[in-house]
């Protein structure tokens, strides 16, 4: 039934919100403010730059300071892209489970190819991943479908039998746009998107081994 597992990078694949939130915290610093625990800007790492500026200064892209703020926060961000950036517990067991299954596996992310790419490395997937599309791949990012559809062709695969995971409503709402199956993880940042039960996900989970055995029953090992 299934051929291939798409993955958003951020709060799905990597726990990429302690250096996310460092470089807010060196920013709000710069500026003459207090830093934020790590676990009040978690949730707003999700959606990026434009979710922490909104976290830390209260701004959103309409305000005159956001640009500079944002081209800031991203040199800064740029300059400790993985220093304290993990795999989540289980993905390194899921990603062999994958192999095991002979399912090609990529990566559809709305983070910047300029971060995508070297982050991929720095994580020791990009041997692994059959596929990395990132937000400025295609000329529409999540919630459109056109970045998941791209990654099917890359894959050679019909986006009817593949999945797409990921942590945020765009991403499920993108998923089921491109007319994969789609699967929700509980332990992600999950952004200002509501409950998790109300995305209409085809599958929540709270563990990626869930992933895995949900798999091993639909799918033959080659």
């Amino acid at each position: 039934m299934f051929e291939a597992v798409l993955f958003d990078l951020d709060g799905t694949l990597a726990d990429t919100a302690p250096d996310l939130g460092s470089a807010a915290n060196v920013l709000l610093v710069e500026e003459g403010r207090a830093p934020l625990p790590l676990e009040t800007l978690r949730p707003y790492t999700s959606q990026g730059v434009r979710g922490l500026l909104r976290a830390g200064f209260g701004i959103d892209k309409d305000h005159p300071d956001y640009d500079q703020l944002a081209q800031r926060f991203l040199e800064i961000y740029a300059r400790r892209l993985c220093d304290q950036t993990t795999l989540f517990a289980g993905i390194p067991e899921l990603l062999d489970a994958l192999d095991s299954l002979g399912l090609g596996w990529g990566i559809v992310t709305n983070k910047r190819m300029r971060f995508t790419d070297p982050l991929v490395e720095l994580l020791a997937l990009a041997p692994r991943t059959n596929c990395v599309v990132s937000g400025d791949t295609t000329a529409e990012a999540k919630p459109s479908p056109l970045p998941i559809l791209h990654a099917c062709d890359l894959l050679r695969c019909k986006p009817q039998r593949a999945l797409y995971v990921g942590d945020d409503r765009r991403d499920i709402e993108a998923g089921r746009a491109a007319g994969c199956l789609t699967v929700a993880v509980s332990y992600g940042y999950l952004g200002d998107g509501g409950p998790l039960h109300t995305w209409g996900a085809d599958l929540i989970i709270d563990h990626p081994t869930e992933l895995a055995e949900f798999l091993a029953s639909r799918v033959a090992p080659k």
